[in-house]
Formats: structure tokens, C-alpha cells, sequence
């Protein structure tokens, strides 16, 4: 028996309970008042008489978790060995008595022990391995992570008390409710999770008033950029600009609908899904896969001007664009719509009860849930962010090249002595470059560092709900560079300027 193990027995206290009468086996069951929750099992036996088959021990220590050790378990325990008593212990200890080796300590730093509970199964006086039958112990869970390992603790050949947990031996099953344990010996278990960033009501507050201000925000300035790009299709019809146009309407109906779901969803009651909710859910849907497709195409779109520079004709270019732009997202959404994925979507606080509603797709099938969300906005958008951000890459190498290749700019050598035009024309360079990260939809990348911190999930927050904001001030970047390259058509330069009004904008 472990150290830790005769260290917590030696603390406990317990009071007589009742009698189980099981044939000629009578087991005396005792519950601890300890502070630790513990339950507490004694189970009398005549000399040389086994348990019986029927007795098993099935015993809730908290309401979060209960252990289940089968008949065939309990008399392995024992072997042929006759006692006159068999201690059966099962509790609930704090993972802070466990103290990792080194090494393990070093390898697990993100990994925690889930809500720092750990239980003790052991019967018997001696440690028993590869059970025929295994313990089943449950681990009960609020959704506030997404999945588990179970573990059992192994010391470690040390005198210093110290271990580290394995796997080996146990498996894990993970349910909407619970994580069940099955392992084949008698040890210390826990649950090992890489917990996600929690977000408690406080933090949560804050994200929505930012995501209802920069969405309040971006709904009308993307409108004035629609009214601004269609001011310079008029003027010079080019495919870039209805490009900007496809892009501009899909991210205002996207701030659009995704005001009003949060507001629907506040006003319905706790279990109230109406079918208003139903269809707020499946526009908002339509709107972020419809943005998302459009910000592809403009890559898509920019790939040909940079790569494809001579004979880039298509036949309807626009047109066909247009079907896959607007066709993609309306074809997912109406499969999602028939298979009834959308409604009320529920989001839950770390360190409350409290919860907060929105019309999204529907948590109420969860197997549906998880594929529809982990294709249409976790893969999707991957690919897409991916995809663009090599293409912005090339536009940064273009640029570099062009900078390079005139030489009123000067060598890298010159940097130190950079007059005023240059920095100027530097300072074009990374509004481009800025610009068309918005327009190509990059900050949907900043999703990946909602899992690494707290502050990742604000930056996340602050710079996709104004993304109508950037929208504007680059259809008003290239208003102003469009009118100075008319007013002024002897201004001379070939980096950023150049390519925003002419390389990007190619005529139909």
C-alpha cells in the first residue's frame, strides 16, 4: 500500500452503519465524517468463505463522483487468503498530495488534473493489477472541457514521494455528462484535461459590449463602403471593385444578422426555440460562410493578377464568381436549414450558472453540432485564412521587388539616410499590405489564439466585429488613390499606389 495511501487512512474517523446481510457473508458498511468526503467500507467474512457474486460496492462519495468496483474485483483482492476483515476504501482526495517527478512536471505543464479531484479505489491489503473485471469510476462535468484522459498514479522508484500519472490500463469514455473511468487496478485515478481558456461572466460582459459596439460600428460603415465602391464602379468599371462589392454586402449582412440573433435570442425565454431564431441562425450562417468565400475569392482573384499576369481572360468571370461566391454559402446553408441544425445556441460561464443565448446552430443535437461547426467554421475558414495568407505573402514580395527594382528608392544600404518621399511611400506600402489583410479575411486567424490566453480572445474580438470599419477606410484608401491618380497623372510610382489602382483593378 502506497505511503499516501497510510497516510490518509491514518486520518480518518468513522462511525458503525448498518448490516447487508449476503448469504452467509454479512458486510458491515461504515461512512467517514472526514472533511475529504470519503466512504468507508468494511466487509466481514467467515474463514475460508468467498464474497458472494451479488455483492458489489456502487457507492456515490460526491454528487460529481461515484465508483463502481464489481464482485470478481473484490475477490482478487483478497486471493486465498481468509481475513476476518477486508478494507475497502474509496475517496475523494485534492491532487495537491501529488507531487510529479521532474521530468513529468516539465513535459505536462499545460495539462491539469480535472477540478483537482482525484479518487482512491483499493481493497484489501495488497495492490492488485490487471483486473478481470474493471473499476469503474465517473468523473461528472458541466461541458467546460471537451475531453479527457484517465489516469491512475505511478510512483515512482524514488524515495522522494514523488510519481507521475499513466494511462496504461484504463480507458476512457467521454459522454454529454460525464467521463467514465474503466481500469484494472487498484490506485489513485483523475482526469487529465488541457483545459480551454474559461470565461467567466465578467470577461464575458466585456467581449459583448465590445462585439456589440465594433458590430454596431461595422454594419453602417460597410453599408458607406458599398455606396463608395459603387461610386467608383461607375466611374471606372473594374473587376476588383465588384469583387470589393460581393465582399462588402456579405460582411454587412453578417453584423447585421448577428445584432439582431443576439438580440432575438435575449428576448425569448430559457426553453423557448422560435422559428424566427431558427431562420436568424441559418442567415448568420449563410452571412460568415458567404464572407468567408468572397474573401477566398479575393485572393483567388489577386493569385491571377500576380502569378497569371498575361492571359488571365475568363469567359463571365464575374458571373461565375458571383455562383460560386453567393451559390456555396446558400447551398450549405439550406442542407444545415433541411437537416434543422439551427436555433438556440447556448453559452455557458465558467464561474456561474448564469447563461447566455444567441441564434446560431442549435446545441440541442450535439453529434450535428459538432460536424457542422467543425467543417463550416473551423476548416473552412482555415483553408481560406491559409490560402490568403500566402497570397498576401507574394504581395509583400511583389512590393519588396518593386522597391528594389527603382532605383530612386536605393539599396538596403540606404535605409539610415531615407528622406522624407521614401518614408512616405514606405508608410503606402504597409497601409496596402494592412488593407489587404482585412480584405482577405486574416483576422479569422486570430482564432487560433482564442485557445492560447485570455488576451488572444479580446484581440480576436476587437478586430473581427470592426472589420467593417477596415472595409471603409480601404474603400476610402482607394477613392483617394483613384482621384489623385486622375487629378495628378504625372505622379510617378510603382510600388503600392500602383498596384492598389492598377494591378488589383484590372478592366473587364
Amino acid at each position: 500500500m502506497s505511503k499516501l495511501l497510510f497516510h490518509f487512512l491514518s486520518k480518518l474517523k468513522h462511525q458503525p452503519g448498518r448490516k447487508i446481510p449476503c448469504g452467509p457473508l454479512t458486510a458491515n458498511l461504515y461512512l467517514s465524517m472526514s472533511e475529504t468526503q470519503c466512504g468507508l467500507y468494511f466487509l466481514s467474512q467467515q474463514p475460508s468463505v468467498f464474497l458472494c457474486p451479488e455483492l458489489v460496492v456502487d457507492v456515490s462519495l460526491t454528487f460529481e463522483h461515484r465508483v463502481h468496483i464489481p464482485s470478481s474485483a473484490l475477490q482478487e483482492s483478497i486471493g486465498n487468503v481468509s481475513e476476518v476483515e477486508v478494507l475497502v476504501v474509496a475517496s475523494v482526495i485534492n491532487s495537491s498530495h501529488f507531487k510529479l517527478s521532474r521530468p513529468e512536471r516539465s513535459r505536462i505543464q499545460q495539462i491539469q488534473v480535472f477540478r483537482d479531484s482525484v479518487v482512491c479505489v483499493r481493497a484489501g491489503n495488497r495492490a492488485v493489477e490487471n483486473l478481470s473485471q474493471p473499476i469503474t469510476l465517473t468523473f461528472k462535468h458541466n461541458k467546460e472541457v471537451e475531453s479527457g484522459t484517465c489516469v491512475f498514479w505511478q510512483e515512482t522508484s524514488a524515495e522522494d514521494g514523488t510519481g507521475y500519472w499513466s494511462g496504461q490500463g484504463c480507458e476512457t469514455n467521454y459522454t454529454a455528462h460525464e467521463f467514465i473511468c474503466s481500469c484494472k487496478r487498484q490506485r489513485f485515478f483523475a482526469v487529465l484535461v488541457n483545459p480551454g481558456i474559461s470565461v467567466t461572466k465578467a470577461h464575458a460582459d466585456k467581449l459583448n459590449y465590445i462585439t456589440y459596439i465594433g458590430s454596431g460600428l461595422s454594419a453602417p460603415f460597410a453599408l458607406i463602403s458599398l455606396f463608395i465602391y459603387i461610386y467608383l464602379h461607375r466611374r471606372h468599371p473594374e473587376k476588383s471593385i465588384s469583387l470589393h462589392m460581393q465582399l462588402t454586402v456579405a460582411m454587412f449582412c453578417l453584423h447585421l444578422t448577428f445584432l439582431l440573433s443576439s438580440l432575438l435570442a435575449q428576448l425569448l425565454k430559457e426553453k423557448e426555440d422560435s422559428s424566427s431564431c431558427l431562420v436568424l441562425g441559418l442567415v448568420l450562417h449563410w452571412s460568415l460562410l458567404a464572407t468567408l468565400t468572397w474573401s477566398a475569392l479575393e485572393g483567388f482573384h489577386l493569385y491571377l493578377l500576380l502569378i497569371r499576369v498575361f492571359n488571365i481572360y475568363v469567359r463571365r468571370y464575374l458571373l461565375k464568381l458571383s455562383l460560386i461566391g453567393w451559390g456555396f454559402p446558400t447551398v450549405v446553408a439550406a442542407v444545415c436549414g433541411i437537416s434543422r441544425v439551427y436555433g438556440k445556441y447556448t453559452l455557458n460561464y465558467s464561474d456561474s450558472n448564469l447563461t447566455q443565448h444567441m441564434c446560431w446552430i442549435s446545441d440541442k443535437s450535439e453529434q450535428k453540432l459538432l460536424i457542422v461547426s467543425h467543417i463550416t467554421t473551423v476548416a473552412f475558414p482555415f483553408f481560406v485564412v491559409v490560402f490568403n495568407a500566402c497570397m498576401l505573402g507574394l504581395v509583400v514580395f511583389k512590393i519588396w521587388d518593386l522597391r528594389r527594382g527603382d532605383r530612386n528608392f536605393g539599396s538596403s544600404s540606404d535605409w539610415k539616410k531615407i528622406n522624407k518621399e521614401k518614408r512616405k511611400r514606405l508608410w503606402k506600402d504597409c497601409v496596402t499590405v494592412l488593407g489587404l489583410s482585412c480584405v482577405l479575411g486574416l483576422p479569422w486567424g486570430l482564432a487560433s489564439t482564442t485557445y492560447v490566453s485570455l488576451g488572444g480572445i479580446y484581440i480576436f474580438t476587437v478586430l473581427n466585429s470592426l472589420q467593417g470599419l477596415f472595409i471603409f477606410l480601404w474603400s476610402v484608401a482607394l477613392a483617394w488613390s483613384n482621384s489623385r491618380t486622375a487629378n495628378n497623372s504625372s505622379i510617378r510610382d510603382s510600388s503600392s499606389q500602383k498596384m492598389m489602382t492598377t494591378s488589383f483593378n484590372s478592366k473587364n
